[in-house]
């Protein structure tokens, strides 16, 4: 018998986490440049500060990433995504 080590209910709700996925930036077709989002950058990882703004670069190649795609704000900030605003 194969056992998969499953987080949560994510093999009930298939359509649900993709949804999830989608929403909190782990999945790069979600993001364009111009979108507003919030993201934490990699001195503020350990205290989860999240920094506001626009997309300029998704730095990120593959098309999802378990801790959020990687981009570039107008500011000149980079970080990872953890909400998409708009």
């Amino acid at each position: 018998m194969c056992r998969r080590k499953v987080r949560g209910n994510v093999h009930k709700w298939p359509i649900l986490y993709a949804i999830l996925q989608i929403m909190n930036g782990q999945t790069r077709a979600s993001l364009k440049p111009g979108m507003t989002v919030l993201i934490v950058l990699k001195q503020d990882q350990a205290t989860g500060k999240l920094t506001k703004g626009i997309v300029k670069d998704i730095l990120t190649k593959s098309p999802t990433h378990p801790h959020g795609i990687k981009v570039r704000l107008e500011s000149g900030a980079v970080g990872r995504v953890k909400e998409i605003v708009s």
